[in-house]
């Protein structure tokens, strides 16, 4: 019989165990490109977040209707319906930062994340599990977007969440910092930065696994927790 994941476990993957961006390795195309700033990491990943919830609820929905055959056709299908439908909201609603991202926006069709998560766990799962899990994977994707995002922007212009009034309005243009004076250094906003920069958080998070893991053999070689 099947064990079906608890939805604690779904968050723990989506975030954690099996980070799309740190463990799968999936949707770097986007990751590497929109990270020049927090701010850009930020919105790619909500983008991404949307249409990662919306195509997993709906697969879900349909799981039992579509034949085998035609299943990935139709999933791409509805990926893209749902794309087109986040693209035209930020074209309405955050048409500068829809600018900044560009051609990125539309090729989130493509993103492996997505249909990856469609066909290994939304075509199998019921509509609350999958909604779970869609927006665990996005959330998970989205830190680690912002994260690598703040990292290059910091390193290379001194500043943090430049250009946030882009998605939030001139209301939080106090969420914009400068360290004053630091003129930055310009590879890490360049594509060695991006990659120089996803290998930092890989081997770090890496490096938290082996030590938890370590811990946790402690723990349970000497029965009690250590010191």
């Amino acid at each position: 019989m099947k064990q079906v994941q608890s939805y604690a476990a779904i968050l723990k993957n989506g975030l954690w165990h099996n980070n799309q961006a740190l463990v799968a390795l999936l949707g770097l195309c986007p990751l590497l490109a929109t990270t020049t700033s927090a701010t850009n990491g930020l919105g790619m990943g909500l983008a991404t977040t949307a249409v990662l919830i919306a195509s997993n609820f709906t697969i879900s929905l349909i799981r039992n209707l579509v034949r085998p055959e035609v299943r990935l056709p139709v999933f791409v299908l509805i990926i893209a319906s749902f794309v087109t439908a986040v693209e035209l909201g930020m074209q309405a609603y955050f048409f500068d930062l829809y600018n900044v991202l560009g051609i990125f926006i539309p090729l989130i069709v493509t993103n492996c994340t997505i249909i990856g998560r469609a066909e290994a766990f939304a075509s199998k799962n019921t509509v609350p599990r999958a909604l779970v899990d869609g927006f665990a994977m996005g959330l998970g994707f989205t830190l680690v977007l912002t994260t690598l995002g703040g990292i290059r922007e910091f390193l290379g212009q001194g500043t943090l969440f430049y250009q946030a009034e882009l998605m939030f309005g001139p209301a939080v243009h106090f969420l914009s910092l400068r360290w004053e004076g630091f003129q930055g250094v310009l590879v890490a906003i360049l594509p060695p930065g991006a990659f120089l920069g996803l290998g930092g958080l890989i081997a770090l998070k890496n490096f938290l696994d082996r030590r938890l893991a370590r811990t946790e053999t402690l723990v349970g070689a000497s029965g009690h927790q250590p010191h």
